[in-house]
């Protein structure tokens, strides 16, 4: 299988677009989301950041099918208000533990925000950097024009017919009082939208805009509304405009916590979870994927990630993408691993080097995917022996993983012995992960995985 992933060198020595060739908007006709990606695009093109130091996180919402639109750039599309939580863990990995280079965008609408409003004051609390570009049209727009925390008196919408009556949130104060360092409010005509918002990328900490705009499908007809109307709305909500809060000296998260936490010794020394200097497993020679599926609730992805953070402190990069049904606890659970010894440009598996399947529900979704239909040769395929169909590709082995370490331990099981058997991570690092996890089940785990390994 070849391996390709698009690079900085695709751009050549000046960025002229971030977009893709010709985009198909996704938006309706006058909505303020095609106006705004515009001016992010354009921003980025007058920082002139290289497309891999540039994280774009989004919300569920109509601002969420923004990804699609940027080449080459990062893209997290997260749970419906979460996109500022996951955009922080972002930020504060690149700033203690990575090259400090990336920055981290979240495009949020007012619904998001207002449902995870924590992760917005939790992040200009800790000051970290992230840009929040709130797009507020004042409804739900994807989901019939409902009213949202941030609808102004009066406003009619799905929920509000006869005129919403309850005052909404001011976000900017609300930040601000939260000790964010860059604020500002704008609307997505604002000639100097494109200023802002890079002025905001740039800043080193947090920073957020939260920009008007307008719902054409259900906030204009139904209050003959207009983008010239904007500023008359934001007046009578007594909500202040144009840059709010210019930025401040209070220095980032990530600087404080290596200056004032890294620094100083603790009572307790505490062992770097990452080991400096390892020799790269003997399995490892360049990036090796896996995949492991199995039923919802029994730990498939935590065990996915039990072996990622082994990986990690054999010295190995990292990536985890994990699937499930929305039902969350029934159907297949589904996890794919990269670890490798050099950086990782992507995250999702066509033909995975390992394959793991320890159930029916697991077994089923790859046929659904055509998984199997891609199997190489050489992938190696490990499944449960309880599950009895065909597997025709690649080299098949059967184990009783189920039977060994029951249900809920039969994924860390599976991943232990196969790390083992091909030398993925450093066995001290592996026992290190796992065995914390165990604990009144870790005698029977070992007694089960002496046995396995005893007959491979």
């Amino acid at each position: 299988m070849t391996r390709t992933s698009v690079t900085s060198e695709s751009f050549g020595p000046q960025v002229n677009s971030y977009l893709i060739d010709n985009p198909l908007w996704p938006f309706c006709k006058g909505c303020g989301h095609t106006m705004v990606i515009r001016r992010i695009n354009e921003a980025l093109v007058s920082l002139q950041l290289q497309p891999q130091d540039v994280a774009l996180v989004t919300d569920i919402g109509c601002i969420g099918m923004s990804d699609g639109l940027f080449r080459a750039i990062h893209t997290v599309h997260t749970t419906h208000g979460r996109s500022t939580a996951f955009a922080t863990g972002i930020a504060l990995a690149d700033s203690v533990l990575a090259e400090k280079k990336l920055k981290t965008i979240v495009l949020i609408g007012d619904g998001g925000a207002m449902i995870g409003l924590q992760h917005l004051v939790h992040a200009a609390m800790l000051n970290v950097d992230v840009t929040v570009l709130i797009c507020n049209n004042f409804v739900y727009g994807m989901t019939g024009g409902q009213g949202s925390g941030f609808t102004p008196e009066c406003f009619v919408t799905a929920t509000t017919p006869d005129g919403n009556i309850v005052p909404p949130v001011d976000i900017c104060e609300m930040l601000m009082s939260s000790n964010a360092a860059f604020v500002g409010r704008t609307i997505a005509t604002d000639k100097e939208l494109t200023s802002l918002i890079a002025q905001a990328i740039a800043y080193p900490g947090f920073a957020a805009l939260e920009i008007l705009e307008l719902c054409t499908e259900f906030a204009v007809p139904q209050n003959e509304l207009t983008g010239t109307k904007l500023l008359a709305v934001a007046e009578q909500n007594g909500w202040s405009m144009g840059l709010l809060r210019a930025g401040t000296d209070r220095p980032p998260f990530g600087k404080k916590y290596l200056d004032n936490i890294l620094t100083k010794p603790t009572q307790s020394p505490r062992k770097s979870a990452v080991r400096k200097n390892l020799p790269k497993p003997m399995g490892i020679d360049g990036p090796v994927s896996l995949m492991i599926v199995g039923s919802a609730g029994e730990k498939v992805q935590s065990a996915a990630a039990t072996l990622c953070q082994a990986a990690v402190a054999s010295g190995l990069r990292v990536t985890q993408k994990n699937d499930n049904p929305v039902t969350q606890g029934s159907g297949f659970s589904l996890s794919e691993v990269w670890l490798s010894p050099e950086e990782i440009g992507f995250t999702g598996i066509d033909r995975p080097d390992y394959l793991v399947i320890l159930s029916t529900d697991g077994y089923r979704e790859l046929v659904e995917r055509g998984v199997l239909l891609r199997l190489g040769n050489t992938t190696k395929v490990y499944i449960d022996e309880s599950i009895d169909v065909p597997v025709e590709h690649g080299k098949v082995k059967r184990h009783a993983y189920r039977k060994l370490f029951g249900p809920t331990l039969a994924a860390v099981g599976a991943l232990v012995h196969i790390a083992r058997l091909n030398r993925l991570v450093d066995s001290e690092a592996l026992d290190g992960a796992v065995q914390p996890r165990l604990k009144n089940d870790a005698p029977k785990f070992n007694q089960a995985m002496e046995q396995l390994m005893g007959k491979s």
